[in-house]
């Protein structure tokens, strides 16, 4: 292959829940492979890797999970000399998913099994899933295993402010900017929010939109994130944020580029984090491009577990 030849891309999860108190982790066995593994599958066309990631899951175990942390990547060479790097997160799995799970063996993944973490390590195939193993241990031994999220989401692209007659909160997004916002909204739904927040401007609102209708949840619209208030510093973002760190459960802010920097600013300063170039970097957002803050639900003002930023998937 040649160095131009891009790499495979997959994503997947390593699956946890405790019973009867300890820890067990998800194994499958791949009965037209002989082997064992963590789940995970291909991208396919128009997916976002954490949508990959919950329709893997879905498909290989029958379980319908949200994606916790990430656990990085792990990078191989195919037998046809291509490179493949997998993306993977960590994903608790509820007692409810489990009752209501639709898997059954098949050729392709012929059976499922909840192993201690040192049954997983003698059971698994390969040295990369181990390595995943690794991470996940890592942040459990740190208390971090379970985390909720804050997730910063900038407003599709929008019609220019020079060729708008209106007051700047009433620009709508262009096509683009709505071809955005269906795009993004699987892989935001993969962290399963449970509150959806917006600036009152017309393209966050019609940002968010979609995600809202995926998920059947109302969207709160506020000013407090809204760029007008930010420019006449009358925003309270601290107060949101407030609300969202103390509830621990995962939101969705869509706000405006300058906005932005805020917002992940005022998470860092409430969570104790550290990560200034990390936390810099994620501010930095193009139009309908998110950033998902992981805090610890256990600690959530002992730093940011994780940070990761994606896109709108692409066709």
């Amino acid at each position: 292959m040649t160095a131009a030849t891009p790499p495979v891309l997959a994503a997947g999860a390593l699956c946890w829940r405790i019973v009867d108190g300890k820890l067990r982790v998800l194994v499958i066995y791949r009965g037209d492979r002989a082997d064992t593994s963590l789940p995970k599958g291909k991208v396919d066309p128009g997916e976002s890797l954490p949508q990959t990631a919950v329709r893997e899951i879905a498909e290989e175990t029958g379980l319908s999970i949200v994606l916790g942390a990430p656990l990085g990547t792990v990078d191989y060479t195919l037998p046809n000399g291509r490179d493949k790097v997998v993306y993977y997160w960590a994903a608790e799995v509820s007692d409810e998913a489990i009752a209501n799970s639709t898997f059954v063996g098949n050729a392709e993944v012929a059976s499922l099994a909840w192993v201690s973490m040192k049954k997983a390590r003698a059971t698994l195939s390969y040295p990369h899933d181990l390595a995943v193993l690794d991470r996940f241990e890592q942040r459990l031994d740190e208390g971090n295993a379970r985390t909720f999220a804050i997730i910063a989401l900038r407003h599709g692209k929008a019609v220019p402010p020079e060729m708008w007659d209106g007051p700047d909160a009433t620009r709508p997004l262009m096509q683009r900017g709505h071809d955005q916002a269906v795009a993004l909204a699987p892989g935001i739904a993969a962290y399963g929010p449970r509150k959806l927040i917006s600036s009152t401007a017309a393209r966050c609102l019609a940002t968010i939109e979609p995600l809202a209708q995926l998920l059947d949840r109302k969207v709160t619209a506020t000013a407090a994130i809204s760029q007008e208030a930010h420019e006449y510093n009358q925003s309270d973002v601290g107060s949101v944020l407030l609300k969202r760190l103390a509830s621990k459960k995962t939101a969705v802010l869509c706000s405006h580029g300058p906005v932005l920097p805020e917002i992940i600013a005022e998470v860092a300063r409430l969570s104790g984090a550290t990560q200034q170039p990390a936390l810099r970097g994620a501010a930095a957002l193009s139009t309908g491009e998110y950033t998902v803050l992981h805090l610890s639900i256990e600690n959530p003002t002992g730093g940011i577990v994780a940070i990761e930023t994606h896109g709108p998937a692409s066709a």
